[in-house]
């Protein structure tokens, strides 16, 4: 069943994002740095720097490199503990491993760095062997919510993997994202989808312009078309 109100997430790389996506009227936000590895973990200052300039939500990204490797396991824990102390209350990470499957022994390892707060596992299922499987298994380590666009190239190229997560009653929330269009938005909440995620959808240009400042004008647009 689709919510009533629909859910808006928003990337976020400064507190300057920060501002401006809740003046737009965003819902959480997910903060990265280096857009062009594709998200990375943040410093701690910039994560102070945000929780200063918000009151919103904001789950923190965990990642050390471009793959969906756990890459350095011991230095991605002790960012997490660094990240707590900071601050942070939710975060955002997901691995697989050789095989293209969830790689469930590195999730849980930063599982229990966290002691019980919430995470997503972000777009790393796209590329799982078998992304309904995935799910299943996403489910059973506890997270929350499911970053996905259900294939490696985007929604467009996802929707009916979307549509069939959607379809699903227990288990993560579905957070879609991933080269969303405005126009996809009604024919996914029809399906059932509830929250979206944006980024360069928010900024002039998109990130290839290298202007990467949320604007705020497109996070009203943005979230008027997710909550109507």
């Amino acid at each position: 069943m689709t919510p009533k109100t629909g859910l808006l997430e928003v990337i976020a790389l400064t507190a300057v994002d920060a501002e401006r996506a809740q003046e737009g009227g965003a819902d959480r936000l997910e903060l990265v740095s280096d857009m062009a590895s594709d998200g990375l973990t943040p410093s701690v200052e910039t994560l102070r720097d945000v929780l200063g300039a918000t009151d919103l939500p904001v789950r923190v990204m965990l990642r050390d490199n471009m793959s969906f490797a756990a890459g350095d396991l011991d230095g991605l824990r002790a960012d997490t503990a660094r990240l707590i102390d900071a601050g942070a209350r939710e975060f955002v990470f997901g691995f697989l491993d050789l095989e293209s499957e969830i790689d469930v022994e590195a999730c849980e390892t930063l599982v229990k760095e966290l002691d019980g707060l919430p995470w997503t596992f972000h777009r790393a299922i796209d590329r799982a062997r078998d992304p309904l499987r995935a799910y299943d298994q996403l489910a059973a380590l506890g997270c929350d919510t499911v970053l996905a666009a259900g294939h490696p190239h985007g929604v467009a190229h996802g929707l009916s993997v979307l549509q069939r997560l959607a379809r699903r009653e227990d288990g993560p929330r579905l957070l879609v994202g991933g080269g969303l269009r405005a126009q996809q938005v009604h024919l996914l909440r029809a399906g059932g989808v509830g929250a979206f995620h944006v980024g360069g959808a928010v900024r002039p240009g998109g990130w290839e312009s290298g202007m990467d400042t949320v604007d705020v004008a497109a996070v009203r647009e943005w979230a008027a078309l997710v909550k109507e």
